[in-house]
């Protein structure tokens, strides 16, 4: 499998091109600002067609640059419904003083021509590659995480792959302060929807460095405390 993902914009929020290999359609996931000449690069460096854009949730920084890069590649945009009004009007993700002065000035937004909506549980087969869609609220109503299985006999032992948004990062978790935002939602989706993957499973989040499901369990201080919540933890799914 072919991942390569980079840091873009003034938020550096991670963007990640996904193919089985070289020369293969590929997925694009969260394409923030400026995003699209880092994905132009590396589609040109490994010969890869985007055949589908892959939003984890419908803040600016991760869709700023969907409609362009649907666009130039002929794409599939998804989303979850409960984030699509945010394809067009991003400031509602936002409060109207912070996103004016974040975005540094006024902007028009305008959907991709196509636009599919994800939904929880939800299985697609694109480029090549099995996702797996898990509704994850608590960051924004419609977050959502995507797991791909992971099979490289050459490499360490993985069994998936968690693009996990805003959701989960090393260490930490996203926020719940913006509109759309609900702490008691955020721990029920780490609860839910993260305690239960296996520990082999890497984390590729929205900001920051890479993780594994392992590592937070055993270190993450919100993941912790869940965990001591629970008399006997929680069972890892597939173990």
């Amino acid at each position: 499998m072919l991942i390569a993902g980079f840091p873009a914009g003034p938020w550096a929020a991670n963007c990640y091109v996904v193919a089985t290999g070289p020369g293969q359609e590929c997925l694009v996931i969260d394409p923030g600002k400026d995003a699209a000449p880092g994905v132009a690069e590396v589609v040109a460096e490994h010969h890869l067609k985007p055949v589908a854009v892959l939003l984890t949730h419908g803040h600016v920084d991760h869709i700023w640059s969907v409609t362009p890069v649907a666009g130039t590649y002929d794409a599939t945009a998804w989303i979850h419904p409960d984030d699509r009004h945010l394809l067009t009007d991003p400031l509602a993700g936002l409060s109207s003083e912070s996103g004016r002065m974040l975005l540094g000035g006024d902007y028009t937004w305008a959907e991709p021509d196509d636009v599919r909506e994800l939904g929880d549980g939800q299985r697609l087969e694109l480029a090549g590659l099995e996702v797996v869609v898990d509704h994850t609220p608590g960051h924004t109503e419609g977050s959502v995480t995507f797991n791909t299985p992971y099979d490289d006999p050459s490499g360490p032992p993985i069994s998936a792959v968690m693009f996990s948004g805003d959701l989960l990062f090393a260490g930490s978790i996203g926020r719940t302060d913006l509109p759309g935002g609900d702490h008691a939602a955020m721990l029920c989706s780490l609860r839910e929807k993260v305690l239960t993957q296996r520990d082999d499973v890497v984390v590729l989040p929205g900001h920051g460095d890479q993780t594994s499901i392992g590592r937070e369990r055993a270190t993450n201080p919100y993941l912790l405390d869940l965990l001591a919540q629970e008399p006997t933890g929680r069972a890892t799914r597939g173990l």
